[in-house]
């Protein structure tokens, strides 16, 4: 074999060790007991040092540097080859495996702390991830030759950077301040939107959000939901598994939580099948999976056109009667802004706050600026000067996200690139066919998810974030389009 094409086996057979450690963290997060912790931490470790090994062998060094291309995918194909391989070799097997136990033990307590409300118990667990997460992006830094939390950054954002983040976000919490205020004003002075009356049951909320996922297009043969602490999307492009959690009083949040799931699981699926288990053929980064999930929550289901069609369902589905069940009234239900604790259950206008909030403190706490037993207060404090309020304990403050007690540090940016990037995609889009606001009012996404599967979806790693955005809308990341996206929704 020439050495690409060895290359090319050596990586096939890593996706498919990492793929099952995709099942094993989706198992655990959903049905493993609690008595198989301390094993599966054990075997989650094992897996990562498996794969930190296939990838670092003194063998992979030489054949990336006499590997060639022939074509622009084999071009690309190296390219995210080498990526891997760099944030790998920086960082020694023995770091690899402690990480990834205290990871799994720290997520483990954290299960427990958040609904008991108590940091202290996490405490510990968590100080110890972050010194090991500090020393990982520290080894990544000396490499690639910038800051360590850009170090960690990059592995979920592709060459993003801080220096870039910054002005963004700024200029965007600087125009939330009185947004936030101007939109809350603008729902105040119409009629308030009515609270459909529950309770609303498990079973029928189920079943209602698997009849959603199969409108957006979800495959069932090659995919499943479930219920978990904290919603994700996981599992492997042939195999999905998405995740929610149920309020029998209020079936809202997770229904759109399944729909913002299912967009996460529809760019897996659309990954070009000819390069699955290849690098190149991998999603491009967590700011664009992000702008996935947020484009078909935000954009699209969140819509007049899509309510509309959805209503009478929703109604049917509940046995729901008078004004609070019309589509004019969950619309405004769906666009409600309030300035709530909750990450995942805030709306679209609080949301980015949400973020900026959490960037700040991770910056912060990699640099060392901040220390583990500070963060309830710091926490705190940084929800009162971005939205104005205090989280009254901390199952509803530092504890409500997974991220950072499971070792994802440098991830939460990509969320409010996501929501940027999915205004500019959707709008390109509708742009290019009229006729995708009409056919999502009908309830069909063949539309979209075309043009989305052009543009995005089967392109997977070929191009970078920028290159990517740049020829599906024309232009690279604007921030302007989101923010005349809410001005649209949210004062018109």
């Amino acid at each position: 074999m020439t050495p690409y094409q060895e290359l090319e086996t050596r990586f096939r057979r890593l996706a498919n060790l990492n793929d099952a450690r995709e099942i094993l963290h989706w198992d655990t997060a959903t049905i493993m007991p609690q008595g198989g912790a301390e094993a599966r931490a054990d075997q989650l470790a094992t897996l990562s040092v498996l794969a930190h090994e296939m990838l670092t062998a003194p063998e992979v060094k030489d054949l990336l540097d006499a590997a060639e291309g022939a074509a622009p995918w084999q071009d690309a194909n190296l390219r995210e080859m080498r990526r891997q391989w760099v944030h790998a070799a920086a960082v020694p097997a023995d770091l690899v495996e402690a990480l990834s136990k205290a990871c799994s033990t720290c997520e483990m307590v954290w299960r427990e702390a958040r609904p008991a409300s108590d940091f202290a118990m996490v405490r510990p667990a968590l100080a110890e991830v972050l010194r090991l997460v500090r020393e990982t992006g520290a080894a990544k830094a000396e490499i690639l030759g910038c800051p360590v939390y850009d170090a960690l950054l990059d592995e979920y954002e592709p060459d993003g950077r801080a220096a870039d983040i910054d002005p963004l976000f700024d200029d965007l919490a600087a125009f939330l301040t009185d947004f936030i205020d101007e939109a809350i004003a603008h729902q105040t002075a119409a009629a308030p939107a009515l609270d459909p009356e529950g309770p609303f049951p498990i079973a029928i909320q189920e079943q209602l959000g698997a009849r959603f996922m199969k409108v957006l297009g979800f495959d069932f043969h090659h995919g499943r939901l479930d219920t978990s602490l904290h919603p994700f999307c996981g599992g492997t492009p042939d195999d999905v598994r998405i995740t929610t959690r149920y309020d029998e009083s209020d079936f809202t949040q997770s229904l759109m939580g399944v729909l913002h799931e299912t967009g996460h699981a529809l760019y897996e699926r659309g990954l070009p099948r000819d390069w699955r288990h290849q690098p190149v053929g991998s999603a491009r980064g967590m700011s664009l999976h992000e702008s996935q999930s947020l484009l078909i929550e935000m954009q699209a289901c969140r819509s007049r056109a899509f309510l509309g069609y959805a209503a009478p369902i929703i109604r049917q589905a509940f046995g729901g009667e008078g004004p609070a069940w019309d589509a004019n009234n969950l619309y405004g239900l769906y666009t409600r802004v309030e300035r709530g604790y909750i990450r995942v259950d805030a709306d679209e206008v609080t949301y980015p706050a949400h973020v900026i909030h959490r960037y700040r403190l991770e910056k912060a706490m990699i640099a060392g600026d901040l220390q583990v037993d500070d963060l309830p207060a710091a926490w705190n404090d940084g929800m009162v000067e971005l939205l104005g309020i205090t989280p009254p304990d901390d199952r509803r403050g530092c504890l409500q996200d997974i991220h950072w007690y499971d070792g994802a540090w440098g991830y939460f940016p990509t969320y409010t690139l996501g929501a940027m990037t999915a205004a500019q995609l959707y709008d390109a889009a509708t742009r290019a066919d009229p006729g995708i606001v009409a056919a999502i009012g009908l309830g069909d996404f063949g539309p979209l998810l075309a043009w989305l599967g052009e543009h995005v979806h089967a392109r997977g790693s070929l191009l970078t974030t920028r290159e990517l955005i740049t020829e599906a809308t024309g232009r690279p990341l604007d921030p302007a389009v989101f923010k005349t996206h809410l001005k649209t929704r949210y004062l018109s």
